[in-house]
Order: structure tokens, then C-alpha cells, then sequence
């Protein structure tokens, strides 16, 4: 959202209920260069807060509203109220105050549209290139991960030629049905409790995971073709919902 010029006559229907971040400053303030890099960023990336600037050597009525003392300051708004006011603000006080915003409008959200928002946050994230993963983060990332999209998990070492070939295959693959499958991997050598674990003799290894379910594994270098049918059946196995209570 592009940064808006806040005036004296604008301002209330710029703000009126909104959650707004307001960057009061006439640049010979001292203005940190990192916290303008930062400012401008997020008001690139976030939705839903209203960033906005006023030069208070123009618009005086709005200087003397929020107490400009001749400062960059920095204020956080949500219904028009001041939630929190920062002098000179630094980049590093961005993420903290941007939170605030986001509670303040969340709170204000239907019990059903709270409840959402938590399921989407808790919900496995799509990768687009496939994730290392370790002994300790297997059961997170693999099988609890596994109840949301298919898991496809590649056993692999360094040293595999064949490891190397299936790799490019892979990333291509990870990105191309990002949010449909997970693609993960496990450096065999430096997880010996999983290789352990799966009796991994042979390298790679492909296994697949579907509602906490081993679905497929198999060891050798597959072809991208088979790795296509393969992500494929993943995605359209359905498991039995008592099968699938059972793994949980």
C-alpha cells in the first residue's frame, strides 16, 4: 500500500477506523536511514494498516495534535486512539509495534473469523523448495506436517551421486506444487537415529507421508516422470478417517 501524505484536512478520513502507522517528520530531524528503508518496506508488504507522513513544518495542526517537538516521531494508531508514540523511532521497534496493530484489529474480529486466522497460522506452511530436517525435527515437519498436505521425504547423503541427480529434480518439483505437497529432506549421515529408525541401507531413499501414514518408500534415483505419478497419487490417496484418527 503506497505510503499516504497525511494534511490537516485529510486526516480524519484517511484514519477514521483504522489501524495507521503515522511517520511525523520534516527530514532535518535526524531520521535514521534504516528506519526509512524499513518504514517504506513494510508499507509494501503489509495489509490492512494504513501508513501515512506528515511534515509537521506544513501541516502545523497536525504537529501540535500529537505533540511534535521538533523530533521524528512515530505513532501507532487503531480507532483513532494513540496506542503507542516513539521519538526517533529505530527499524528494530518496527516488528513490536506492528504486532500491536494486529492484536488491536484481531481482537476486533467475529469469534469465527479469530478462530480462522489461528487454524491458517497453525497450519503447515506451503514450501516452494524442499526443507532440511533433522532426528529432532522429523516428527514436527514429517509427520504432524503430514496430516495437513502429503509429505515426501527424501533420504540422501552427500557423498550419493544418485542423491545428486535426484536433487534438481526435486527443488523443481517442491516449487511446482507448493501448497499441494511438502518436499523434505534428511542428511542420512548426520541423522543416524532416523536412518536407524526407517532401516535406510540403500540411498536415496524416497517415502511419502499422508495423515501421519507411511504411504510409499522406496530406495533409488526415480526419474522425474515417476516422481510426477508418484506426487500425484499422494495427493489424490484418500485415508480412511478411523486410519487416520489412529496415526494422529
Amino acid at each position: 500500500m503506497p505510503i499516504q501524505n497525511l494534511t490537516d484536512s485529510n486526516f480524519k478520513s484517511y484514519i477514521a477506523d483504522a489501524a495507521a502507522l503515522i511517520l511525523i517528520s520534516d527530514g532535518s530531524d535526524k531520521l535514521r536511514s534504516d528506519f526509512k528503508t524499513a518504514f517504506d518496506k513494510a508499507a509494501d508488504e503489509e495489509d490492512g494498516i494504513v501508513f501515512a507522513k506528515v511534515d509537521p513544518s506544513v501541516y502545523t495542526k497536525l504537529a501540535d495534535h500529537f505533540d511534535y517537538q521538533n523530533r521524528a516521531l512515530l505513532i501507532g494508531l487503531y480507532r483513532a486512539e494513540i496506542r503507542f508514540r516513539r521519538s526517533r523511532p529505530w527499524a528494530s521497534d518496527l516488528p513490536d509495534y506492528l504486532s500491536q496493530l494486529k492484536d488491536a484489529i484481531a481482537a476486533d474480529l467475529p469469534p469465527e473469523e479469530r478462530e480462522a486466522e489461528v487454524e491458517e497460522e497453525q497450519a503447515a506452511p506451503a514450501l516452494d523448495k524442499p526443507l532440511d530436517i533433522t532426528d529432532a525435527t522429523f516428527e514436527q515437519e514429517a509427520i504432524l506436517a503430514s496430516h495437513e498436505l502429503p509429505v515426501l521425504v527424501d533420504f540422501w547423503a552427500e557423498w550419493c551421486g544418485p542423491c545428486r541427480q535426484v536433487s534438481p529434480i526435486l527443488e523443481k518439483l517442491a516449487g511446482e506444487y507448493a501448497g499441494q505437497i511438502r518436499v523434505v529432506k534428511v542428511d542420512t549421515d548426520a541423522n543416524p537415529g532416523l536412518s536407524q529408525a526407517f532401516q535406510i541401507r540403500s540411498i536415496p531413499t524416497i517415502a511419502v507421508f499422508k495423515q501421519g501414514k507411511l504411504i510409499f518408500m522406496q530406495p533409488g534415483a526415480l526419474p522425474e516422470p515417476s516422481f510426477r505419478e508418484l506426487i500425484k497419487q499422494a495427493i489424490e490417496l484418500e485415508i480412511p478417517a478411523d486410519e487416520a484418527a489412529a496415526s494422529a
